[in-house]
């Protein structure tokens, strides 16, 4: 085995930096049904910023959510979740399951089952910065096809 040398422990100067660079990425959710779909959008915002299988259900969240319109709906659900992330103690959740779906008066109560984020124990993704209505699409055609929708959130 090699002996390290004084010039192998010698750290070079950074010659690199940071810089800021905005991006997005489109979520695209389906489900046997619309509540299922927006079910699985919200595990896909959780998804890209962690690794969902390091995440274990210990705690359980309720939220609400309500709007004027479906997509208003989705938007705020995800920005409800989002928010639950984000403020302290940090929730990640590894199931998301609607218990109310109202979609004539445009409302939603669920349930998120997960632990508070850890780092260390849970791998940092891509933070999710807001959920946006930037080419936001829902599509519901049971008949034809699944429900799914289409989200864009800031990273």
């Amino acid at each position: 085995m090699d002996e390290l040398t004084e010039e192998d422990l010698a750290i070079p100067p950074a010659k690199y930096e940071y810089l800021d660079h905005t991006a997005d990425v489109q979520l695209h959710a389906w489900g046997e049904t619309m509540e299922e779909a927006f079910e699985q959008c919200a595990m896909a915002m959780f998804g890209y910023m962690t690794d969902l299988d390091r995440v274990e259900i210990e705690q359980i969240h309720h939220i609400e959510a309500e709007a004027d319109d479906l997509e208003g709906l989705l938007f705020h659900f995800l920005d409800e979740l989002l928010f639950m992330f984000s403020a302290e103690p940090y929730i990640v959740a590894k199931k998301v399951k609607i218990t109310e779906f109202d979609g004539q008066a445009f409302k939603i109560k669920a349930t998120a089952l997960g632990e508070e984020f850890t780092i260390g124990k849970h791998t940092q993704g891509a933070e999710v910065k807001a959920i946006t209505y930037s080419a936001m699409q829902i599509h519901d055609r049971p008949k034809v096809d699944r429900p799914e929708v289409f989200v864009i959130v800031d990273i």
